[in-house]
């Protein structure tokens, strides 16, 4: 009965995390171990976006903006950290999917956010 609740929660989670992603980016599917490496692997390239995002964000800020812009964003990667360090948390091999979904969500979204700023200054 424990075999037959864990794995339809990890196939609910699977599904949840497939149904979030946007259509260019097809879900991350097969063991645990592969789903997290692709949601890892996600969160990497967008980590590097926002790098770069964040990097012409602060270079076109105007000076008075600069330091609150650094400060929201350190403040942004302990929320990230903090808020998916609770998914980690969780019971199960899902924690680990869960968690890498977060990274890879709160990532991204904050690099469009960041990608946006840039392109308005």
């Amino acid at each position: 009965m424990r075999t037959l609740t864990l794995t339809a929660a990890a196939l609910l989670g699977a599904a949840a995390i497939a149904s979030a992603q946007p259509a260019a980016e097809p879900g991350c599917d097969g063991s645990t171990v592969e789903m997290v490496d692709c949601l890892q692997a996600r969160a990497a390239a967008w980590d590097k976006r926002l790098n770069s995002a964040y990097q012409e964000a602060l270079k076109n800020a105007p000076p008075k903006q600069r330091e609150q812009l650094r400060t929201a964003q350190r403040l942004w990667v302990q929320y990230r950290d903090a808020s998916c360090l609770y998914w980690a948390l969780g019971e199960g091999t899902i924690a680990r999917i869960e968690a890498a979904d977060c990274h890879y969500r709160l990532t991204r979204t904050r690099a469009e956010e960041l990608e946006g700023e840039a392109s308005r200054n």
